[in-house]
């Protein structure tokens, strides 16, 4: 990303999608992109999200691929692609030549012959295919193994902790009304639920995970491997040519705003005056301080993170984290909280060395806390992903609160996979519901980018230094990274979840740059004093966090998205658009006037150093019946009546699927690359 316009990372971040090519394989249409496959879809339903070549290393990091040669033949219903990649990532040289085949007969054909140029330790290459979550769940799948017997199985709705489908040589599930099939040789194959790591797919790759890694590559190997994919009997519905994303208001469907919290800056000098006389006016409701009461000299750094509560006004989210000697570590915990008079919000109890709260650890720490401080809320679960917490679920250890965190990076990190990873957010908070009884579920902490590889660790590590730290994502000060954490907020809040935790206060993974320019500029190019668009985004929801966000459904979400807040009579809306070029959107359950603001570069440029700014004072009229345009990589802001049948909102805390007569269930459309 170096050498980059600055306007390129306050858009989006500096991570292009790059211009897709569109084929044809007979009635399947598809995106070609640098040796994969996305979008496979016959007519509007989507078949396989994705196909494409992974190479990862002993530590489970993704080794990219540069591109050596490469040619596409289109011929309109049929093509092929051949292309030479070369990988090399640490330890890891790899040159990979593809061939890809699309034919009349509804069939795709990917082959793979690569090479280690020299010796290196991997987790995984080959193919992997990614089933779209929302047109497989709940749907039979029969797997053949290499055995030569079958079984049938049920792609999962709720998140599966383990793997779906094992040992599997091929594999057929019906789809556009038709059957759909996958063969493979070169390795055996498995399934996973990827919404372990909010990602919005099923993940069929080989080599299965019960075959010991990381496996030794010596120089000169040969790694051959093809996949075929088949689809007959099936019938492609005409979509209809409509360039215009429809919002749809739930209008029977709400829930409350939790209370939403940020955590403290790392890596950083203490909060200064100015940067807190900045984020105070906010009103957070908390603010996460992650203590390591293993560490020496614990308590000074505690003492400095209580006193910037103070400063902000918020409230302490307490991320405590032990080690084996915890009874000792418990001990001067609370003899330092009898010391402090704090506003504590809840207190988490993480082991530093555990994925998920241990049981032993929780029994003894929790009912001291309640013992000394009644009434004290207490959680256990993950400091990283789903995947922690929903194999190793907490026992009975007192806690009142469930939490895990969350990032959308865990397998890509396009600006494409981001978006289609944000559904999963709210699969996960409401798995998570359907397991913790009669807990309540935190989410702490939301970020951009992974903190840490959860493969290795559980906790962050301190890495600032003269190389930028991979958990710094210049996204977190874009116009993107702003649309992103809008629509995040909407689908976390489609379930009855009691806090979320985003980012952090300030610096390089904060909502505002503060009183230090970046200490990566090529990587990170914000200037002391800057406010990032999020920085808005948060001011505009807490100044309304009374209202409550109702269920909204974007025909194209992965172009268009909105957050709906509302009081039963008037609604404000944020609708996002996630791409470099205009689109139009319309808005149903609306009447009379909408007053816009369009919060784009350009009125990014005129607002990110002044905190006073607010999308309420420069606003446009527009009819609430008629589409309207969104700018690229832009944040509308719409407030406008809500049509008279939905004064009489029914705020439910039960969640229904929103089928009622006259509700249209949209379906994403093709159309959803766009630069």
């Amino acid at each position: 990303m170096a050498n980059k316009p600055l306007k390129d990372f306050i858009c989006h971040g500096g991570f292009e999608v790059p211009e897709p090519v569109r084929l044809r394989a007979g009635v399947l249409s598809l995106y070609y992109s640098k040796a994969s496959l996305r979008y496979i879809r016959a007519g509007r339903i989507e078949i396989l999200r994705m196909i494409y070549p992974a190479v990862r290393d002993k530590n489970w990091l993704t080794a990219e691929p540069d591109v050596l040669e490469e040619k596409i033949t289109d011929k309109g219903s049929s093509f092929s692609v051949s292309i030479k990649c070369r990988y090399k990532s640490g330890d890891i040289d790899f040159l990979s030549e593809y061939f890809i085949e699309g034919k009349e007969d509804n069939s795709i054909t990917l082959t793979m012959k690569g090479e280690a140029l020299n010796f290196f330790e991997k987790n995984r290459i080959g193919f992997c295919i990614l089933h779209p979550v929302d047109d497989c769940m709940g749907k039979y799948c029969v797997v053949f193994h290499p055995n030569g017997a079958t079984s049938r199985k049920l792609f999962p709705i709720e998140i599966s902790p383990h793997q779906v489908f094992s040992d599997i040589r091929a594999m057929n599930w019906p789809a556009a009304h038709g059957l759909c099939s996958l063969s493979f040789s070169g390795d055996v194959f498995e399934t996973e639920d990827q919404r372990n790591w909010t990602d919005a797919s099923f993940k069929t790759y080989s080599t299965p995970l019960s075959v010991p890694y990381p496996v030794k590559i010596e120089k000169g190997t040969i790694i051959n491997q093809s996949v075929t994919f088949r689809a007959e009997n099936i019938r492609a519905e005409k979509i209809a040519d409509d360039d215009i994303t429809c919002i749809d208001i739930c209008h029977e469907e709400s829930k409350r705003l939790p209370d939403l919290g940020i955590g403290r800056a790392t890596g950083r000098p203490h909060l200064t005056e100015a940067e807190t006389e900045i984020l105070r006016p906010l009103r957070f409701d908390h603010y996460r301080i992650d203590i390591h009461l293993f560490a020496e000299g614990w308590e000074s750094s505690a003492d400095e993170a209580v006193r910037e509560s103070e400063m902000l006004s918020y409230k302490c989210e307490l991320a405590l984290f032990f080690s084996e000697n915890f009874g000792k570590e418990a001990e001067y915990l609370i003899d330092w909280l009898k010391k402090k008079e704090i506003n504590i919000s809840c207190v988490l109890v993480y082991h530093k060395n555990y994925p998920s709260t241990p049981f032993k650890l929780a029994r003894h720490v929790i009912p001291l806390l309640i013992e000394k401080f009644p009434g004290i809320r207490t959680g256990t679960g993950t400091n990283a992903n789903f995947a922690q917490l929903n194999r190793n679920r907490p026992g009975d250890d007192y806690a009142t609160i469930t939490t895990f965190s969350i990032h959308p990076q865990e397998h890509a990190s396009d600006n494409l996979t981001l978006v289609e990873n944000l559904a999963a957010q709210e699969w996960a908070a409401k798995s998570a519901l359907g397991f913790a009884g009669e807990r309540s579920i935190r989410v702490s902490p939301v970020n951009i980018q992974r903190r840490f590889n959860a493969n290795q660790a559980n906790i962050k590590e301190s890495t600032d230094g003269i190389v930028c730290p991979t958990d710094v994502d210049a996204r977190m000060m874009s116009l993107f990274g702003g649309c992103w954490t809008a629509i995040s907020l909407k689908y976390l809040c489609s379930s009855d979840i009691s806090g979320i935790t985003y980012f952090e206060t300030s610096g390089e993974r904060g909502i505002i740059q503060g009183e230090y320019d970046s200490r990566w500029p090529e990587e990170f190019p914000a200037k002391k004093g800057m406010l990032f668009p999020v920085y808005f985004l948060f001011k505009y929801i807490l100044k309304y966090k009374n209202l409550r966000i109702i269920k909204s459904i974007s025909s194209n979400p992965l172009i268009s998205d909105a957050l709906v807040l509302s009081d039963g009579k008037q609604a404000r809306i944020m609708v996002v658009n996630f791409t470099g070029k205009e689109q139009k959107v319309a808005v149903t359950g609306c009447t009379g006037t909408m007053k816009l603001t369009t919060f784009d570069y350009e009125r990014y440029i005129d607002a990110f150093m002044n905190r006073n700014w607010d999308p309420e004072n420069d606003r446009s009229r527009h009819p609430a019946d008629r589409p309207f345009l969104l700018r690229p990589w832009s944040v509308t802001f719409a407030e406008v009546r809500m049509k008279q049948q939905t004064l009489n909102l029914r705020f439910n805390t039960v969640d229904r699927i929103c089928n009622k007569p006259g509700i249209p269930n949209h379906v994403k459309s093709v159309s959803i690359i766009q630069t």
